[in-house]
């Protein structure tokens, strides 16, 4: 390595050596003395704990270990907000929600083929890639389990989504740990996946700490049947219960399994095996495809509407904001415009705002982008270029 240089242990960026921040991604840039392991300033020489030499090969460290006894470490500041606000009236609730077991497998073998320092090394980065996807759909890690997690959806924070949310993450989890592992099977040799086991039902929530702290009592076997399934699962999948089948069924390909018999339970049960999305990610989606009522009595908004249009057609760009209460008809609205749209010679551009994509960065320019390009969300990133040279 140049001893000139600096590299990022979070994104791999190379700094000059005066470097105190990476100019690349603003990380902390310091230095670990291989003798006692202190940290010291990039431009040190020799540590200034035990005067050792920070010699060429000295680690740049930057990750430091995920204290996972602290939520509020790893716990995103708007999410903590709304848990902290809400716990007052979630105590003692009884709530249906969802529940996410995930947790790597053949642990005990990496294990024994590793040194205990670089299977925590391993684990901390794939815990963090799998918090990071848990936090994008707004569940909660309710515990770790070693070598994974159990998350919640719908508890603490109320979702009338929970189980959509939970199968996103899951999804989302398994593609990130994917490309993880395939950079760990190339470096290491190491074959390393994800269990996935989902189920929906009752819980009571428990108490709530300053330190965001939860516990939950499981009503009937709810976390149970969850933690089942995962040990089901085959490894790189995600299995999901009855109850969690019946209410994402329409937005995502699901194989059914053979029933299996469960410890705990007197009856085999049903699982599904999750495939992917099927394209649909709003409910009127579904109303589509089922068939419209007749559309009456917003001739005056449908005016209003038609009428920007035409001041679009003579160059002044407009804005329109449609604003009510759920179930008004915001949705059907945008769609009769839309199909008075197949008479004009106009083009327009489609994109969803989704309840769980506030922490997306640029997700309606997002989805118009995938729209006009027929992405899918299974296409690697080499059907994605493909895709976009023909379009292009």
């Amino acid at each position: 390595m140049d001893p000139n240089i600096l590299v990022c242990a979070h994104c791999g960026f190379e700094n000059p050596l005066k470097a105190n921040f990476c100019v690349e991604c603003g990380t902390k840039l310091e230095v670990r003395c291989q003798s006692c392991g202190k940290e010291n300033p990039p431009n040190h020489k020799f540590c200034f704990e035990c005067g050792g030499k920070l010699g060429k090969s000295a680690d740049v460290k930057v990750d430091k270990a995920l204290n996972l006894s602290e939520p509020q470490s790893y716990i995103p500041k708007h999410l903590a907000d709304k848990i902290l606000v809400n716990r007052a009236s979630l105590e003692g609730e009884r709530k249906l929600i969802t529940v996410l077991f995930a947790d790597a497998t053949s642990f005990t073998a990496l294990s024994e083929k590793l040194d205990p320092e670089e299977v925590r090394t391993l684990m901390n980065q794939a815990l963090r890639l799998i918090i990071d996807q848990v936090h994008h759909y707004e569940g909660t890690i309710n515990k770790f389990t070693g070598d994974g997690v159990m998350a919640l959806f719908g508890a603490p924070i109320a979702q009338e989504d929970h189980a959509y949310r939970s199968v996103s993450s899951a999804l989302g989890i398994q593609k990130a740990i994917r490309l993880y592992g395939e950079e760990l099977k190339l470096e290491q040799g190491i074959d390393f996946k994800m269990r996935i086991g989902i189920n929906t039902g009752l819980v009571v929530v428990g108490s709530i700490g300053n330190d965001l702290s939860m516990e939950y009592t499981a009503m009937g076997d709810t976390v149970n049947l969850a933690s089942r399934l995962e040990g089901l699962a085959e490894p790189g999948s995600v299995l999901i219960s009855e109850s969690t089948y019946k209410l994402v069924k329409d937005y995502f390909e699901c194989i059914p399994l053979e029933e299996a018999s469960v410890k705990g339970k007197s009856q085999p049960v049903k699982a599904f095996s999750v495939i992917g999305t099927t394209g649909r990610k709003v409910r009127f989606d579904l109303s589509l495809e089922h068939g419209l009522t007749k559309f009456v009595g917003r001739e005056k908004e449908l005016g209003l509407i038609k009428d920007s249009l035409e001041k679009v057609k003579e160059g002044h760009g407009q804005i329109i904001c449609i604003i009510g209460e759920a179930g008004l008809g915001k949705s059907r609205l945008v769609h009769e415009f839309k199909t008075t749209l197949r008479d004009e010679d106009v083009s327009y551009l489609e994109g969803n705002c989704i309840s769980y994509g506030k922490s997306f960065s640029y997700l309606p320019i997002i989805e118009i982008l995938k729209n006009s390009f027929e992405i899918d969300d299974r296409d690697d990133d080499d059907l994605i270029k493909a895709k976009v040279e023909i379009a292009t």
